[in-house]
């Protein structure tokens, strides 16, 4: 998880970096190179605070940990990020890049159960990435204090959520699974269940492997016709 993640950083720093403001004649006569060199910059930061992040926890980490490993100044950093919680917020907002891939698995045209049943493995194989688990939790438990953060979140697990009930609703008209009482209700309870298992698993050491085939069975069995 947190090579794709940094992966995502560095795919979407360049376009932040066009909102750079105070330029001068010359810097923008040359915009390519002030802005690699600004999202080379940017990018140090995130990279550096989602290891510190991982290492020590958000709350032990301050603005000057990130600026240190990043190897930046304090004032550097501070002309990207107002703080420690906006850099977070940023992290947070990549998440959504990292979903990507389980949307596009969910709306492809083939048979609800068989996209149901990869949908479930590849997502328990995702949640269950240690960093993914210490991320996630670290973003979860700053989301329950800032709104922002939580917007941010529960956008992404809304989403979510949704594709995985459009899929449920495709199965049932398809007449590939059974009625359900409300397709979204079990899309919500199905990812929750897969989280769950997956951090178990990690924070107690448990077989993924046989985990995942208890759940995918239950998970497959609660749906059928």
């Amino acid at each position: 998880m947190l090579r794709r993640l940094l992966v995502d950083i560095q795919r979407t720093i360049v376009r932040s970096t066009w909102g750079v403001k105070n330029m001068s004649e010359t810097e923008k006569a040359s915009p390519s190179v002030r802005e690699k060199a600004l999202a080379q910059r940017r990018m140090k930061i995130l990279e550096a605070a989602v290891m510190c992040f991982l290492e020590n926890g958000y709350h032990q980490t301050g603005v000057r940990d990130i600026a240190k490993k990043a190897g930046v100044s304090l004032g550097n950093l501070y002309n990207h990020f107002p703080g420690k919680h906006d850099i977070l917020a940023e992290i947070a907002a990549l998440e959504r890049l990292e979903l990507a891939p389980f949307l596009r698995l969910l709306n492809r045209n083939s048979v609800a159960p068989k996209l149901l049943e990869k949908f479930i493995t590849s997502y328990t194989k995702y949640v269950a990435d240690p960093d993914t688990v210490i991320l996630s939790l670290e973003i979860a438990g700053e989301a329950v204090r800032k709104p922002d953060i939580a917007d941010m979140f529960l956008e992404n697990r809304t989403s979510l959520a949704q594709a995985l009930s459009d899929l449920l609703d495709r199965g049932i008209a398809q007449g590939d699974l059974r009625p359900l009482p409300n397709t979204q209700e079990a899309a919500s309870l199905m990812i929750e269940m897969i989280e769950g298992c997956a951090y178990r698993c990690v924070l107690e050491g448990a077989s993924l492997r046989k985990s995942m085939k208890s759940l995918k069975d239950l998970l497959l069995a609660s749906v059928a016709k």
